[in-house]
């Protein structure tokens, strides 16, 4: 069964920021693009904080929310997988919030990640320099929606997808140090 994005999820721009963004200590977080790893998680240990004036509750991100890259050469989803307090997102990104009990938030994050979703995307992404993804694309995006069970079983998959291909660049660090040992302990004999 496809669903649109619409029908099981809210899109929300994040906040703009008029200025730069100047840390205050009595404030929410901000997650920014840079917030982002390369392997799509939040780092939230370095969030700065901000005070906000006139900030509702719907600006505030939640446990289980994604953000979306809309600006860029990458234009991935992260997930939100730890409570951090009151939080918002800054444009451009946006937060997808899931809003149907049919759909894995998890599952959501992956399939937007994959690169039939991003091929989608990406030809509706407006700019030639500077490619923007809007509210719009997301919207429109087609999300097969396989039983929960499914959906798990895929998160799971990718898990350890993912854990494996960690490994294995970890591995390949270490086995360059150690033949770069060799061939230093070989030159200097």
């Amino acid at each position: 069964m496809l669903r649109r994005l619409k029908n099981i999820a809210s899109v929300q721009m994040g906040l703009a920021f008029r200025s730069r963004i100047e840390p205050e200590a009595d404030g929410v977080a901000v997650i920014q693009m840079r917030n982002l790893t390369e392997d799509n998680k939040l780092s939230h240990h370095d969030l700065i904080t901000v005070k906000v004036d006139d900030l509702s509750d719907r600006h505030l991100v939640k446990r289980k929310d994604l953000i979306f890259r809309s600006r860029g050469q990458t234009t991935t989803a992260a997930i939100i997988d730890t409570k951090i307090g009151p939080a918002v997102v800054a444009a451009p990104l946006l937060r997808i919030r899931v809003t149907s009990k049919h759909v894995l938030p998890e599952y959501l994050c992956w399939f937007v990640n994959q690169a039939s979703a991003q091929a989608f995307l990406h030809s509706r992404a407006t700019g030639t320099t500077m490619t923007l993804i809007g509210k719009s694309a997301l919207d429109a995006l087609e999300v097969p929606l396989p039983p929960l069970e499914t959906q798990k079983q895929i998160v799971s998959l990718a898990d350890l997808s993912n854990k494996e291909q960690k490994l294995m660049r970890e591995l390949a660090k270490k086995k360059e140090k150690l033949v770069n040992g060799i061939q230093m302990r070989l030159a200097t004999k």
